[in-house]
């Protein structure tokens, strides 16, 4: 994140020095990062991804036994791997995942009865069993998406060529379920604004007992097509792509319910209203009944439909209705159970917490001024839930446990004060793997039983004197936390790193902003040697959340309704102003850098307040909400059909002449999210009114601009940038 003095006079690098060479170096500063970490279905063995030391991208299948903490590797990447190029769809998936920077295995699958893994490799599929085999399962030109073990572990399944294809275990026989995908019809996948914006990667759902499989099928036929060059270092490749903007069509979009062999096929009833959102699909436990979440385009009613397999008949379980001037978030903390309940998250009262749905009757199951953030596990024998949530406040994630049979009303916290935790669990919540971390401890990894306690380290990660970080640690300096009020008097939360501050003298400040909602930057966790490095070069480090922010409550959330680039510019001003008020901060040289939503940022407070910060740095911004896509922006600016007038005032377009300070624009020249044109659209309108600005281009890089080699150019860029326009050192 940028900081002064890149010069060799300015400060001679010591060994304990960090440098953005070893910040992008392997072995990893933050220590091992593993990924996708699972408990075995007996749960003798964790699971997880792990990256190599001398390639911190390309991970590796690795297993401890819970019992002695001895680790194997199970799954050699490079071993195995063809290093065959994937296809795009599964590149673009990658993207989605915002992994798109990975090698090696980046997924996998336990088979039920525990003795083997579905492991998805350079585009096709391998079965690996404990014993160090692994067999190869597919071989074809055409990659396997969505890769699965049937619940009962009698099948693999895939989507390949836009058809979903059933693989027998026992026989190894391939049956294509479906044959009508082709040109614009997929089936098993998930349509561009699913994997992008609702956090729904599949198309394709199994019953519990084998018998049926739910599959969405979706015509992309009426969605507008975006030519989008894709323009590298040598060539550009232009992609036809089915991008649907904001206020434009979506994706045709149906379900149906099938046998394993595509037999059977029965079509899902979702209503007669066909601009609609698939939001979520799941079994009841007894495979009796399907349910479907159905989400109108406006994204301000949610319908739980329970459909009939058999028939394919549904009617509505319930609805979530949105407040005024506002919308429904989707989750998936929710689970249904075994006596024919479902624990359902929902910001009915203003937070999102907890609910026991039965019989038509709701029960509230946690309360109060704070955020349910996810089900973890249910032990419906004892009535036990276990949850994340931030009930010990905002700056902190931990692990509670409720009873919803026993001691109503008590809140059991399993975990440290003073950490950001992670976590996952088994289903009941008996055994959980822990994740934390806080400002001076990368992230750490524990097995735990259902209390709390902690029973083995998976990745104690501690910085003793063989960590990586350690040869930097003497010169860490730590967080500090504090809030500022907003217009309204609503207390906004800040963090800030400093130097080892000398009386006298005043230090120019990197203040990063991201903005937009669904984010919260401000928190008690690990932050990377990235910020460090800034500190050290004379920075001081400060973020504040606004108005918009996460976990915060739908009311804190909802002041961007209709409204992007007001109140969360407003809030982001209100941090400088306060930095302005210290005496060690120079209040002159403020630069604020932020990307993607952070990026938009950027450009609106460059534009809202002119002469506040020295420099501004905007990467891959939006620019007219207009041209990003329509879950995602009408979701809080309404349909551009019926709103126009919100929109002409949320764009950065229409005052680009208005940027009077220095300002960086940078872009990935094949970014498929944020497309080009944002940034291109304002090149133009400020050109053509002689504003000058710099500008980098990646050519290659997609909204992730990072790599080896690319992170250290992209951020001696930034440097550079702010060197040449805010000067070195301190003052």
């Amino acid at each position: 994140m940028g900081g002064v003095a890149m010069a060799d006079e300015a400060k001679q690098p010591t060994p304990t020095d960090l440098t953005l060479e070893r910040i992008f170096a392997s072995p990893d500063l933050a220590g091992t990062a593993p990924r996708a970490l699972k408990l075995s279905p007996d749960g003798k063995l964790v699971t997880l991804l792990r990256n190599r030391p001398d390639d911190n991208q390309r991970y590796d299948l690795w297993a401890m036994d819970t019992a002695t903490g001895k680790w194997r590797m199970l799954v050699d990447s490079l071993k195995i791997g063809t290093g065959a190029e994937l296809s795009e769809a599964e590149k673009m998936q990658r993207e989605r995942a915002r992994i798109g920077g990975t090698k090696g295995i980046v997924a996998y699958d336990w088979a039920p009865d525990g003795k083997s893994i579905l492991v998805p490799l350079d585009g096709d599929l391998y079965l690996a069993t404990l014993d160090g085999n692994v067999r190869r399962l597919t071989a074809t030109e055409g990659g396997e998406l969505n890769p699965v073990i049937s619940p009962r572990g009698g099948y693999a399944s895939f989507v390949r060529d836009q058809n979903l294809v059933v693989l027998d275990l026992g026989s190894g026989t391939e049956t294509q379920a479906t044959t009508e995908g082709k040109g614009t019809v997929h089936f098993g996948e998930a349509e561009f604004v699913a994997q992008e914006e609702m956090g729904r990667s599949t198309g394709y759902w199994w019953s519990p007992d084998d018998r049926r499989i739910a599959v969405q099928r979706f015509d992309e036929a009426p969605v507008g097509i975006v030519s989008r060059a894709a323009i590298g270092a040598e060539g550009t490749k232009v992609y036809d792509q089915r991008y649907p903007k904001a206020g434009t069509a979506n994706v045709l979009v149906d379900l149906y319910v099938m046998n394993p062999d595509g037999s059977g096929k029965v079509k899902v009833d979702l209503g007669p209203d066909t601009d609609i959102y698939l939001a979520r699909v799941d079994w009841t436990p007894d495979g009796k009944t399907l349910l479907v979440q159905r989400q109108n385009r406006a994204q301000t009613v949610l319908d739980m439909l329970a459909v009939d397999p058999a028939t394919g008949k549904s009617r509505i379980l319930f609805s979530e209705k949105a407040r005024e001037k506002s919308w429904i978030n989707l989750s998936d903390s929710y689970r249904p159970l075994k006596d024919g309940s479902i624990i359902w998250w929902s910001e009915r009262d203003g937070h999102g917490h907890l609910y026991r749905f039965k019989d038509g009757e709701w029960d509230q199951l946690t309360s109060g001024n704070w955020e349910v953030a996810d089900l973890l596990g249910v032990d419906e024998e004892q009535g036990s839930v276990k949850f994340l949530g931030n009930r010990d406040g905002p700056l902190e994630r931990h692990v509670y446990s409720i009873n919803y049979k026993f001691n109503r009303g008590g809140y059991g916290k399993l975990t440290e004060q003073g950490w950001w935790h992670a976590a996952s669990s088994d289903a009941q919540g008996h055994r959980l793997i822990v994740t934390r971390s806080r400002p001076d401890q990368p992230p750490q990894v524990m097995l735990t039983d259902g209390a709390g306690n902690r029973t083995a380290w998976v990745s104690e990660n501690k910085v003793a004197s063989d960590h990586p970080y350690a040869p930097y640690l003497a010169s860490h300096r730590q967080k500090q936390f504090g809030t500022i009020k907003a217009a309204d008097g609503t207390d906004l939360y800040w963090e800030m790193i400093t130097p080892k501050l000398e009386p006298g003298k005043k230090y120019p400040v990197f203040f990063h902003h991201y903005g937009g909602p669904h984010s919260q930057q401000v928190s008690r966790a690990w932050g990377g040697a990235l910020q460090q490095y800034l500190v050290d070069r004379g920075y001081i480090w400060f973020v504040v959340d606004n108005r918009g922010a996460a976990n915060r409550g739908k009311a804190f959330e909802d002041h961007l309704y209709q409204a992007m680039g007001s109140v969360e510019v407003a809030d982001q001003l209100a941090g400088a102003a306060y930095l302005k008020s210290l005496d060690f901060v120079d209040a002159d040289r403020i630069a604020t850098y932020g990307w993607s939503y952070g990026g938009y940022m950027t450009l609106k407070m460059l534009q809202a307040a002119p002469g506040t910060f020295a420099a501004g740095i905007s990467g891959a911004p939006v620019s007219k909400w207009e041209l990003y896509d329509t879950h995602y922006t009408e979701r809080y600016m309404g349909d551009p059909r019926k709103v126009q007038a919100a929109y002409d005032v949320s764009n950065t377009v229409a005052d680009a002449t208005k940027i009077a300070d220095p300002l960086l624009l940078i872009h990935g020249m094949a970014d498929d999210n944020v497309v080009l044109e944002h940034s291109t659209v304002m090149m133009a309108r400020m050109q053509g009114a002689a504003v000058p600005f710099d500008v980098m281009l990646y050519p290659g890089q997609t909204h992730r601009v990072a790599g080896p080699g690319i992170s250290v150019h992209l951020w001696t860029t930034i440097l550079n940038f702010l060197d040449r326009n805010m000067g070195e050192g301190t003052k």
